[in-house]
């Protein structure tokens, strides 16, 4: 089986903390994939609003996750506080690639807990169509 491999590319865009909640926590007692992916979902949407952004509305555009991959390196436990690395990748025409690197901290050591990357796609829901990204969001992915 081929594994997946994640490169984090050099260009950091910002750091986000959230906290595991009771709710991310699964049978095995540790947080889980599913739990990930709403994780990569919150720091996204905190990266936004940094820059008074929503992911309904980036200057009049809309954002779709059109991919979504994830790296798991090791395990996430309820009260740990994941500080979330999120870097620019590639930007085309009409989408965009966010990288993150989540790690929480225990015993003054930093554990790896996973890395992953998602596609964005900007899109108009009115007419339901994909549309260019746009400059005010291009300036902040290439900074």
């Amino acid at each position: 089986m081929t594994r997946l491999k994640i490169d984090i590319p050099e260009k950091l865009l910002t750091s986000v903390s959230v906290a595991v909640r009771i709710t991310d926590i699964n049978y095995g007692n540790h947080v889980g994939n599913n739990a990930i992916v709403e994780i990569i979902h919150e720091a996204r949407v905190q990266f936004l609003q940094k820059h008074n952004f929503t992911e309904l509305n980036i200057a009049g555009t809309a954002l779709i996750m059109s991919e979504l991959l994830v790296e798991y390196k090791g395990e996430s436990f309820y009260n740990d506080v994941l500080e979330i690395n999120i870097y620019s990748g590639e930007i085309s025409r009409v989408g965009f690639e966010l990288f993150y690197k989540i790690s929480a901290k225990r015993n003054e050591q930093e554990i790896l807990i996973a890395l992953a990357k998602t596609g964005m796609v900007c899109y108009d829901y009115k007419i339901r169509k994909v549309c260019a990204v746009p400059e005010e969001l291009k300036s902040i992915l290439l900074l």
